[in-house]
């Protein structure tokens, strides 16, 4: 690298010193040429996994199956059927009537007038029982339900699995030939000749 960085300040020492007895009606020119560095792309197959195995696990598959159960067995009971009761509306005295006497103001003379009343009735409710109260017999049947209970339909299963090594091609740049760097002698009409 130092050997290159002073074959370069010398080439440039060198030019100058030219550019100058050019310039005082020197007779060589050079101008400098560069080489670019040549790369090619390799490829190559590199392992990105190694063959191997696996185990696989299948778990059990469970499927349903329903049935009918008893949940509740038949019952009897009793209950009390309520009194049935009516209520009739019937038409009574309340009072006989009679006589009565008031002061009143006629034609100016305030007399004393015997009042006769006539009888009087109202309307009374009355509660009667149509049917007592009485006991019943209740059957309840018996209850059923239809219950989904599990069953194993396929056990569990394990199986090996082999898988081979993967490959995959990766593309890489090499370098082919360095660049590199020279003069050049040159010719340019009324300035620069060989």
């Amino acid at each position: 690298m130092i050997g290159k960085t002073a074959s370069s300040a010398i080439a440039s020492l060198a030019v100058l010193g030219m550019v100058s007895e050019t310039a005082a009606g020197g007779v060589e020119c050079y101008e400098q040429v560069n080489r670019p560095a040549f790369y090619e792309t390799v490829y190559e197959n590199v392992l990105v996994s190694p063959a191997g195995q696996q185990v696989e696990y299948v778990p059990p598959i469970y499927g349903t199956r329903e049935r009918v159960v008893q949940i509740a067995p038949q019952r009897v009971s009793y209950e009390i059927v309520p009194a049935i009761i009516r209520t009739i509306y019937r038409t009574v005295k309340v009072d006989d009537g009679g006589y009565s006497w008031q002061w009143r103001l006629i034609n100016g003379r305030k007399v004393l007038c015997k009042i006769r009343h006539k009888a009087r009735y109202e309307r009374v409710a009355e509660t009667v029982v149509v049917q007592p109260e009485r006991q019943r017999r209740v059957v309840s049947p018996a209850e059923y339900e239809s219950v989904a209970e599990e069953v194993l339909v396929q056990p569990e299963q394990r199986r090996i699995v082999n898988f081979p090594a993967s490959y995959q091609t990766v593309a890489r740049r090499v370098l082919v030939r360095e660049g590199s760097s020279r003069w050049r002698q040159v010719r340019i009409a009324r300035h620069c000749r060989f």
